[in-house]
């Protein structure tokens, strides 16, 4: 006797808050990235009260959903807007459609729209980040949120908050990456053209002095270490590839992806070892050995200290997808 086929699983609603003064790019973000999951998701937008909402550019969006959207939702995105548009105090529409949101749905910020989850409360005694530029404006305003303005994207939670513009992108392919696995969130990223992950954080875009011309950058030297991540390597092998001294080497690397050379090298193996446990049936300590942890448990510190779970709860979670 045949067995019963399997149902296709039902995908899941994300509801694209748009409010006044919209940028156009982040407004497309969500649908583009997740509309890209091979049907995990069904990406709608919305307004707070159904009407067409002005962008920052020189026209206005209609959508087909009100307020009521939220309602359904179990992923609500709220996109952001030019400082100028940041409200003072929420405005009893947007404080009504964000009541309507469901107690259990995941709820995702990018860029500016930090401050609206904020001034509803909602990110009080979380760590959250925003745009580095409005960094210190978000910090006076609210100083029960703990802000990182360092970071791409911030999970705390059900509240997800992203920082500039582009970030959008980031934090959409972590969920992509959290629901699903990295291999399907490495699949949107070649289909959307970007890369699966960016290295650092916001510290390599904020605004530094210009550089000495001809200063030498670390580009190839981290290339070079990603084709040796089983290898031990140390800051000393890096600077000497790069041929420069320690300081130098370790102010530059910095300066140019937001992060310590060994936070990054750290950064590099997790990200592979999770590959590997998604994609093989390797055991731990060999995954170890492969992304250059000294030992299993050293794996399973830093895997825990990124994403909370153990190499054998991460396995066991992404085992269908694979």
């Amino acid at each position: 006797m045949r067995g019963t086929p399997k149902t296709k699983p039902h995908p899941e609603r994300v509801a694209v808050l748009a409010l006044d003064g919209a940028y156009p790019f982040e407004l497309g973000i969500p649908s583009r990235i997740l509309g890209a999951a091979d049907g995990r998701y069904e990406v709608l937008t919305c307004t707070v009260d159904g009407r067409p909402v002005r962008t920052n550019a020189d026209f206005t969006i209609g959508v087909e959903h009100g307020p009521e959207l939220l309602e359904t939702a179990d992923t609500v995105v709220i996109t952001s807007m030019p400082p100028a548009y940041i409200p003072a105090e929420l405005p009893d529409t947007v404080a009504a459609a964000l009541a309507r949101i469901r107690p259990d749905a995941r709820i995702v910020s990018i860029c500016t729209a930090a401050f609206v989850l904020a001034e509803a409360g909602l990110l009080d005694g979380r760590r959250a980040t925003t745009h580095w530029q409005v960094a210190d404006v978000f910090r006076r305003r609210f100083p029960k949120v703990d802000l990182d303005p360092d970071v791409l994207f911030v999970a705390d939670g059900r509240m997800l908050t992203s920082a500039g513009a582009a970030s959008g992108v980031d934090i959409c392919l972590h969920i992509v990456r959290t629901d699903h696995g990295s291999e399907l969130a490495n699949s949107v990223a070649r289909r959307c053209v970007v890369p699966p992950f960016r290295d650092g954080g916001q510290a390599q875009y904020i605004e530094q002095p210009v550089p000495v011309s001809g200063a030498a950058s670390t580009a190839a030297t981290r290339a070079w270490a990603l084709a040796r991540l089983d290898e031990p390597l140390t800051l000393t092998d890096l600077a000497g590839h790069a041929r420069m001294s320690l300081r130098t080497f370790a102010r530059r690397f910095t300066d140019e992806v937001g992060l310590s050379p060994g936070r990054w090298l750290i950064q590099q193996r997790v990200a592979r070892a999770r590959h590997l446990l998604e994609a093989s049936d390797l055991p731990v300590d060999r995954i170890a050995a492969e992304v250059g942890f000294a030992t299993g448990a050293s794996l399973r510190q830093h895997l825990h200290a990124a994403i909370g779970v153990s190499p054998q709860a991460y396995r066991r979670t992404f085992q269908q997808t694979r």
